[in-house]
């Protein structure tokens, strides 16, 4: 089994991805593949153990465990291709204006 770090998961959309800690690349995760009791998620820098597997479009987790309570701070995860979403603390910090 490899370990990770979730680098980000939407939860409406079901998917996200997991930075390994082996080769440093990230790793398709589906909540499909998410092993827990109840509502199937995964936060932005939660530790979680998985297996890798080769798929059709690339690697891809199955078998996700988190790893106790170890969360690593996202913020190291926020690049331009994946900002990090809006969450209770931070909310919002642009408006959007709306013309015709």
């Amino acid at each position: 089994m490899q370990t990770g770090v979730v680098k980000w998961f939407n939860n409406a959309k079901g998917y996200g991805f997991i930075l390994s800690d082996e080769g440093h690349v990230d790793i398709f995760a589906h909540y499909s593949a998410i092993e827990m009791e109840g509502y199937r998620t995964l936060k932005a820098g939660q530790c979680v153990s998985f297996e890798s597997v080769e798929g059709a479009k690339g690697l891809h987790a199955s078998n996700i465990t988190l790893l106790e309570s170890v969360q690593v701070p996202t913020a190291q995860f926020n690049d331009d291709k994946h900002p990090a979403e809006p969450t209770k603390q931070t909310g919002l910090s642009e408006s959007i204006e709306i013309t015709e």
